[in-house]
């Protein structure tokens, strides 16, 4: 079915109506009868004959705001970045993955702060069953678990316990996994924002 820079106002159908494959890049329409949730009319995209085409993600999202579905838009938007990341080089598929797993792509930011919580709670209870050594004995603060992990976790943010305190060992490593993750969870969040504001 080829329905390519058509426009309607209304399109009845269920998605069991639609053909195996179809052409709509440039379709616009107002609303969608019957009232479906996102993912029973997702599927449809991925059989147009072209490929990735992301008008059609936009229209379909589009319609969901209309009808104040918010979560069924922002599924609609979560699937168009997944299906682009389909058509990107392989070092691009895997930051869209790294994207997608923490925050979901924007869509989905509660996932960082799952993310957070987590490594907040396992370098706490590691960092205080096994204290890392201070690096100025008599000098260096009171050691915090909590702190000390959160000063590793949050790259911005300095509350003195990381420069304070030298783990070693496998503790040593379990610190760069924690520095790393709180760069990368903080840029995804960045990117996460700055894909939502663009989009109102």
């Amino acid at each position: 079915m080829r329905l390519r820079r058509s426009q309607f106002d209304l399109i009845h159908a269920t998605p069991d109506a639609w053909p195996a494959s179809v052409k709509l890049d440039g379709l616009t329409f107002s609303s969608l009868s019957p009232q479906l949730p996102a993912d029973e009319r997702l599927e449809l995209l991925e059989r147009d004959e072209d490929g990735y085409v992301p008008h059609s993600y936009e229209q379909l999202s589009a319609a969901y705001r209309r009808v104040g579905d918010d979560a069924g838009a922002r599924a609609v938007q979560l699937a168009k970045q997944r299906r682009h990341r389909r058509t990107l080089s392989w070092y691009a598929k895997l930051w869209g993955a790294v994207q997608d797993v923490t925050v979901g792509y924007g869509y989905r930011p509660t996932r960082a702060m799952a993310w957070l919580l987590a490594l907040l709670l396992t370098g706490t209870v590691v960092y205080g069953l096994h204290q890392p050594q201070p690096i100025e004995p008599g000098k260096a603060p009171d050691f915090n678990a909590l702190i000390y992990t959160l000063d590793l976790l949050l790259p911005i943010i300095d509350f003195g316990q990381e420069k304070a305190f030298n783990p070693h060992g496998l503790y040593q490593w379990l610190a760069y996994l924690l520095i790393a993750a709180g760069w990368i969870l903080a840029t995804t969040v960045v990117a996460g924002i700055t894909r939502a504001v663009s989009r109102q």
